[in-house]
């Protein structure tokens, strides 16, 4: 029996391979839901869920490819400060929205102030990085 292209409700955790969580829809007390193999969620999460029957616990380790996905070279940049109004505020490490040329807002990661130039990270957070979860399906619709 297949969950694919049907509405699941789970509940999970999310773990870095050192045991930190990142996620947990456990502490918000409220199941996550999304439409299985619609690409809502990362490849390795709608697999596992795929096949799962209600009720059903199963843990699974995912590597980047399966997750976020590798950091991309060509996702971090650098623009001139004098470019960008409102980029003088801005601090290494601070999360903030630009907009594509297609009018798309997107976030990016401050990475480098220098010499009059900002650079941002377009990278997803979780990019490259390993990430385990405990999945509980609750149920199908």
């Amino acid at each position: 029996m297949s969950n694919l292209n049907k509405t699941c409700r789970v509940h999970y955790t999310g773990t870095f391979n050192d045991g930190s969580k990142f996620d947990s829809s456990y502490d918000r007390g409220e199941p996550l839901e999304f439409v299985c193999g619609a690409g809502m969620m990362i490849k390795g999460f709608d697999k596992a869920v795929e096949d799962m029957e209600v009720g059903q616990i199963v843990d699974i380790h995912l590597m980047p490819e399966e997750a976020y996905g590798m950091p991309d070279s060509e996702a971090i940049f650098t623009v001139p400060v004098a470019e960008l109004p409102g980029a003088e505020g801005l601090e290494v490490g601070m999360q903030v929205y630009l907009t594509s040329a297609m009018g798309q807002p997107f976030p990016v990661k401050v990475t480098a102030l220098e010499d009059g130039n900002i650079t941002f990270d377009a990278n997803h957070e979780m990019a490259g990085k390993e990430l385990n979860f405990k999945i509980e399906l609750v149920e199908v619709k």
